[in-house]
């Protein structure tokens, strides 16, 4: 008994110091590393494609508003993310999701309906969807290995925008939002079931 105790700290401590490797940890069953990283990137392109889809929703309420400069600066972080997913996609052959004609129409309704509710409304809309998008990312960039190191930081500094955007919608006012509890928990919601659906679909 007492034998074993080196050898088993000697593997501990080489757990610790050798690089982590996407999916190490998948059980049978799991899907396959290359899947994984297949579902990632479908679901993020579809996410920022949705994303520039609910601003550009909102632009076309509240372009000329007060808030229309945040909106714009905003939306423009997404269409770079979505630039760089695009990529992705393309040089690793992924299947987009078959919902994207879904998202283009869900996308600007959810933009629209929420801007024509309000400027604190819409942003109560963009708080809800970045926070989900927050919890989203940090699950992908800790389940990525050092073999991923690239697509791990991208969607880490995508993540560090994403709360920044969070953050602005906040100032402006997001949680004075006539509904705002009801408004948020709905968003994410959805939110939630539009990256089941298009990570599998």
């Amino acid at each position: 008994m007492t034998a074993d105790k080196p050898s088993k700290q000697a593997d501990r401590e080489q757990k610790r110091t050798r690089p982590k490797m996407t999916g190490e940890d998948a059980l049978p069953g799991d899907p396959t590393r290359e899947e994984m990283i297949a579902r990632m990137i479908r679901v993020d392109q579809a996410g920022e494609y949705g994303a520039v889809r609910i601003y550009s929703g909102q632009l076309a309420v509240l372009g000329r508003s007060g808030s229309g400069e945040a909106i714009r600066a905003m939306a423009e972080s997404e269409r770079e993310h979505l630039e760089r997913f695009d990529g992705l996609v393309a040089e690793r052959r992924v299947r987009p999701t078959a919902l994207q004609p879904v998202w283009h129409l869900a996308g600007y309704a959810l933009g629209a309906a929420t801007a024509l509710m309000g400027e604190r409304a819409a942003m109560a809309c963009t708080v809800a969807v970045e926070e989900v998008i927050d919890e989203h990312y940090a699950g992908q960039a800790d389940r990525l290995g050092d073999d991923e190191a690239e697509l791990r930081e991208t969607i880490e500094r995508f993540r560090a925008d994403e709360l920044a955007h969070r953050d602005e919608a906040l100032a402006h006012g997001a949680e004075a939002a006539p509904g705002y509890e009801i408004l948020s928990a709905a968003v994410k919601a959805g939110s939630r079931l539009a990256i089941w659906l298009s990570t599998r679909i």
